[in-house]
């Protein structure tokens, strides 16, 4: 991996050519271009068309409100999600097409590219910016707290994840991804002279520096400004996943910082961290990206399990089993997360003893995970369920996941591993956990705090719709996969010999498709839900009967969130509250000191994207420039000394009397 040589450089375009834009030669990526520009072209119409530039740049793109932005990462995970499930189309096409004398549509460095942005999108610009928005819209309110303890931060660190994910995006139109794979690791060793592993390295540089950043703010917050009477054992359980994941985030981010920072050093400078010379050693990068890689997969689902436990206790209309145990699984689950990395990579040679102590952890950490399982199904034992959207998600959730989970313990073992490492088998069982627990958490989460945030429910039918076309589709599209997995066929290929697996790959297709459907019914559900919305409106700000304080709030909850600082006395803090006849305040109100917009973070995450761009193609002097802009666009922000301001007493005071005259309205 050492230093490139005999690499022509234009003084102002360094690397960049003509040869480098690929819809000059590639007819895919040129229709992908045309339909952008289009859309994009259309976005912007409308946006003129309706005075919006205003609004979107000072209520959105400028705003500090971690509600604001927790919307914010969700619309980016949705965005990013249609990008990376278009790739995971092509693949299944291209490998249901790609048989015996038929090599599909697709060719191999093509190919090659797309399975490494599928990975690398996925991973970190949908289920992380999903997972970062649902902990920064809700963890505040659940606490009691007017908003995160540095709302500037979480700005900044939200524009530096978008710019992140837009450098990946440009990669499909100026020069190449990444061929190899989502954590680099294939062709390790090896110089490899594209632009394709620059951009991977400088995308999630970015995007890491706002994932740590929005790792801190969020424990801080966690921890420093809980509402009165809420210790750690009266917090609501998807607070507890969340100040878990965000001690991953902290403790493990900074090893992905410091691993590309050594490939970058190996690419750049010509150091041999990585190489199989001058002492280097290829196996030192695997070790790092692993030790990073599976906290990740927790730092995923573990925010995951928190908004299962929030909807089984509200729709079975019961207590969450097991408060306590759910909270040291939960412990328990962060800390064995990292003991256990070794499992990815039983075949590298290290030895009986060394796969026996990391086989063994592995096993151990699924015991917390299944006590979960069980806490869930004792919720809902003998509770008056209700079967809504967030529900039946849930359900689903519990038998794909317990599926996916048992595959997970199969492959513990390293024996079993050794026959199905790098096999269909594992790409099953990783999307069995990730679409099974995150992806259906994810859609559990947006239908069930979507009228929170917006003030309206969503769409039942269209809702329901989506959910089995998800739950059959990714059976129909994996359960082949498990089949291949076990005949010992490999991943990552684009085209195979034997024609008789081409009907389980054309399976797999359908499945997708099924998918694609699931896909298309909720967003459907999202415009149906729009058209209705006087019909489904919610006006009592608790239209699930939920039990944390999210819902003691009006939906959407003003930007204060809360006129008074809530007393909590009970876990279920919302619950306790109504079942003592809690009356809203009427009077009494005082101005509430609150932080400023400000699009600071916005300017200097551009301009950081700049740079990344910049030294990917080597335009040196552009990359001096934009450095040197970031260094000073951060010192003329710390001089802004005008961050905050008050919303006076008689403002509040009206907010809370419309409130209470369309409670009064809707009795």
């Amino acid at each position: 991996m050492s230093v490139a040589t005999n690499v022509s450089h234009d003084p102002l375009l360094g690397r960049l050519t003509w040869n480098d834009i690929p819809m000059v030669h590639e007819p895919i990526v040129l229709v992908t271009f045309i339909a952008v520009v289009l859309g994009g072209l259309v976005v912007v119409a409308g946006i003129t068309k309706f005075k919006l530039w205003g609004p979107l740049w000072k209520n959105w793109i400028c705003s500090i409100d971690h509600k604001n932005i927790g919307i914010m990462y969700m619309i980016l995970g949705l965005v990013m999600f249609l990008r990376g499930f278009a790739d995971a189309i092509m693949m299944r096409g291209q490998q249901a097409l790609a048989a015996g004398d038929s090599m599909g549509y697709l060719p191999p460095h093509h190919y090659d590219q797309i399975f490494t942005a599928h990975g690398v999108i996925m991973i970190f610009f949908v289920a992380m910016p999903f997972v970062t928005g649902l902990m920064n819209y809700l963890v505040p309110l659940q606490i009691g707290a007017r908003d995160v303890a540095f709302p500037f931060l979480n700005n900044f660190s939200f524009w530096m994840t978008t710019s992140g994910a837009v450098l990946v995006m440009a990669s499909l139109f100026v020069g190449e991804f990444s061929t190899l794979g989502w954590l680099a690791l294939s062709g390790l060793g090896e110089y490899h002279p594209g632009v394709g592993l620059d951009y991977y390295i400088w995308a999630l540089q970015i995007a890491g520096v706002g994932t740590t950043l929005s790792g801190i703010n969020l424990i801080v917050t966690i921890i420093k400004m809980r509402a009165p009477g809420m210790n750690l054992m009266k917090m609501p359980i998807f607070t507890w996943t969340s100040l878990c994941t965000n001690a991953l985030i902290v403790a493990s981010f900074p090893i992905l910082t410091a691993v590309l920072v050594l490939m970058t050093l190996d690419r750049y400078v010509g150091t041999n961290f990585f190489t199989n010379e001058l002492g280097g050693n290829p196996m030192l990068y695997v070790n790092l990206i692993w030790i990073w890689g599976h906290p990740e997969v927790y730092i995923l689902i573990l925010p995951a399990f928190g908004v299962f436990s929030e909807i089984v206790a509200t729709f079975s209309r019961k207590r969450l089993f097991g408060y306590t145990s759910m909270v040291y699984a939960t412990v328990c689950i962060t800390i064995l997360s990292w003991l256990v990395w070794l499992h990815h990579f039983f075949t590298m040679g290290s030895g009986a003893s060394v796969n026996s102590f990391f086989g063994i952890t592995t096993m151990i950490i699924s015991i917390p995970t299944g006590a979960k399982i069980f806490n869930w199904l004792f919720t809902m034992y003998r509770g008056r369920i209700k079967f809504t959207v967030p529900m039946l998600w849930t359900v689903g959730f519990m038998l794909t996941f317990t599926i996916g989970g048992m595959t997970g313990v199969l492959l513990a073992v390293p024996p079993a591993d050794f026959v199905l490492h790098n096999s269909l088998f594992l790409i099953a069982h990783f999307h069995n956990v990730i679409i099974g627990g995150v992806v259906f958490a994810v859609f559990a989460g947006i239908n069930y705090w979507y009228p929170k945030a917006f003030g309206y429910r969503l769409d039942e039918f269209w809702g329901k719709a989506s959910f089995w076309f998800w739950f059959f589709g990714f059976w129909v599209a994996f359960t082949p996969l498990y089949v291949l997995g076990l005949m010992g066929v490999t991943r990552r290929v684009n085209h195979y010999e034997d024609t008789s697996l081409q009907i389980y790959f054309i399976i797999a297709a359908f499945g997708a498709v099924l998918i694609a459907l699931g896909i298309a019914c909720f967003f459907v559900q999202l415009f149906v839900s729009y058209l209705k919305r006087d019909q489904l409106r919610d006006v009592t700000g608790d239209c699930w009967n939920g039990r944390t304080l999210e819902w003691a709030t009006s939906s959407p909850p003003p930007q204060y969130n809360f006129a008074f600082t809530p007393a909590v006395h009970d876990s279920d803090a919302w619950w306790d509250m109504k079942k003592h006849s809690y009356k809203r305040k009427l009077d009494g109100f005082v101005e509430i000191h609150m932080p400023k917009n400000t699009g600071a973070g916005f300017v200097i995450s551009m301009i950081a994207l700049v740079f990344g761009f910049a030294m990917i193609w080597h335009m040196w002097w552009i990359a001096g420039i934009s450095f040197a802009g970031i260094v000073l666009a951060s010192i003329i922000h710390t001089f802004n000394y005008k961050r905050d301001y008050y919303i006076p007493a008689s403002e509040v005071a009206a907010t809370e009397e419309e409130r209470t005259q369309l409670l009064a309205r809707h009795v």
